[in-house]
């Protein structure tokens, strides 16, 4: 086997190699942590651009994020700069958003999420006055699981069923084999209020009825640190991390696909991309979709825990059906982030996870980053994408059939409801269905967030950070530990540092 450097590298750079496959947000803040401790790195993207599900695309003049949109625990982020020196500020205007979101029931009543602990309970009170006290017990059991499940938990690696054992009494005693919903119903009364309290880990491919009540958390971190949007688009973050990531004399390259990770001696040695070209590396990071990674990259000789057929039986999360569109004119009593409710919760949710069956209904994510930032669309404009969970592919739909239908059904309902006149308005329209997140993201099964989060697809469950296949392998990004949601990715990155060697131990 012969293998040969990336062109773009200069020949005199002595640095251990690392190449990243895929430039989403954890393989990006992988690339930075790696550039910081001494190696030379080379990020792989297939698609002509970075970012990942965390891309942006152009049309007609008005500018869409194709991913992630809430961005929460900043901090995370400005770790990333001060390891090259810098300070976010410089690259990234990253403003708070108040309310974080406004959540539309389907009977028109509302609830504003926001940080302001007195609003909080104000807005619990205009709903429910009984559920005040219930709602304050919940915020506290939250921020208890918060300081366990993530202080201690998300960046660290669970590489042995020993990391797992010595946090399974901790996890009990917060109530982990709960869901999220029976946390939540625990402490409020409310239907409405027990929705509202309760979704959140559909942010992360989570189903709210089932999944451990350790994303209860996510409630928690939304109200102490808040959230925000990053000026020109949450793709504003991806390219302040190229930029980085170029400053420490490290390179990108797109449309370089990789075909399969190359192993020598049961450890990764480097790629052969779609073309045939072959590039050496010191140690691989995938950011790829975990399972697709080992189904796809890694030949089945060198794969002993995840076989095609343990993927095969695996869980994998909902996917999504988006809608980008803009519009002539523009909507100004509409929130940057509205969350519309369909008349059904738990049996729609039903549907997308157990039965994946196409409901006729759904709930709405309505994302209107003009409200924030006008220079997102042309003038008198509004830039907006909607977003419904819907089953992932293995429930069968055929999409070049059922796109088209099911936006139609969205259009009249938002019409219905926050956007009147809609049809009329729009002068620009791009739809995602969960096939082009299997054909453009190689996500299996078309999932948007990997692996399912339930409990036996967690922290050890879940694919390790070092991958448990093969030595010098090492996994980021929504499928590894700790999971989906910009929170997840980049802890998974942060992670390397102690699971990756420093370059220096390979000089």
């Amino acid at each position: 086997m012969k293998l040969h450097p990336a062109p773009t590298v200069p020949t005199q750079d002595r640095r251990p190699h690392a190449v990243v496959i895929g430039s989403g947000f954890g393989g990006l803040a992988a690339a930075v942590r790696l550039g910081a401790r001494g190696y030379r790195v080379t990020v792989l993207e297939k698609l002509g651009g970075p970012g990942g599900r965390g891309g942006v695309f152009k049309q007609d003049g008005f500018t869409f994020d194709a991913g992630p949109t809430i961005v929460t625990l900043p901090s995370l982020f400005e770790e990333l700069w001060t390891l090259c020196g810098r300070q976010m500020s410089d690259d990234v205007d990253l403003r708070p958003l108040t309310p974080f979101y406004t959540i539309r029931f389907n009977d028109g009543e509302t609830f504003r999420a926001q940080s302001d602990p007195e609003a909080m309970r104000a807005e619990v009170a205009r709903l429910s006055p009984g559920d005040v006290e219930g709602y304050e017990r919940f915020i506290a059991e939250s921020e208890d699981i918060y300081k366990v499940g993530f202080e201690q938990m998300a960046d660290k690696p669970f590489s042995s069923i020993t990391d797992m054992l010595k946090v399974v009494p901790q996890m009990l005693k917060l109530g982990a084999l709960r869901s999220v919903w029976g946390h939540v119903a625990k402490h409020v009364a409310d239907p409405r209020l027990r929705i509202a309290l309760s979704f959140h880990p559909l942010f992360i491919g989570g189903n709210p009825l089932s999944v451990t009540s350790i994303y209860s958390m996510i409630a928690f971190l939304e109200r102490r640190w808040g959230v925000h949007f990053a000026m020109g688009g949450t793709h504003s973050l991806v390219k302040g991390l190229v930029g980085l990531i170029e400053g420490q004399g490290n390179h990108l390259r797109y449309n370089a696909g990789v075909a399969e990770i190359l192993v020598k001696n049961d450890r990764a040695c480097g790629v052969r991309m779609e073309t045939g070209e072959e590039i050496a590396a010191d140690i691989v990071v995938s950011n790829a979709d975990s399972a697709a990674t080992y189904k796809n990259l890694l030949p089945a000789a060198h794969r002993r825990w995840w076989s095609d057929r343990r993927l095969a039986w695996s869980r994998y999360s909902m996917s999504l059906f988006i809608w980008h569109f803009g519009t002539k004119g523009t909507y100004p009593d509409v929130a940057h982030h509205t969350i519309l409710m369909g008349p059904r919760y738990h049996t729609l949710i039903a549907d997308i996870f157990q039965a994946k069956t196409l409901a006729k209904d759904f709930s709405l994510y309505l994302y209107r980053p003009t409200a924030t930032d006008p220079s997102m669309a042309p003038k008198g404009c509004d830039s907006f994408y909607v977003l419904s969970p819907v089953p992932h592919l293995g429930g069968g739909q055929d999409w070049a059939l059922e796109a088209e239908p099911y936006r139609k059904a969205i259009l009249a309902e938002l019409e219905r409801t926050v956007l009147p006149g809609l049809g009329a308005k729009i002068v620009t329209s791009k739809v995602v269905t969960p096939v082009d997140f299997r054909d453009g993201l190689s996500s299996l099964n078309g999932a948007a967030f990997g692996l399912e989060p339930a409990f036996t697809q967690s922290a050890w469950f879940r694919p390790h950070n070092k991958s448990e296949e093969i030595d010098r392998l090492y996994l980021v990004g929504a499928g590894t530990h700790p999971g989906a949601g910009l929170p997840g990715v980049l802890s998974s990155a942060k992670i390397l540092d102690t699971v990756v060697p420093d370059a220096s131990v390979l000089v």
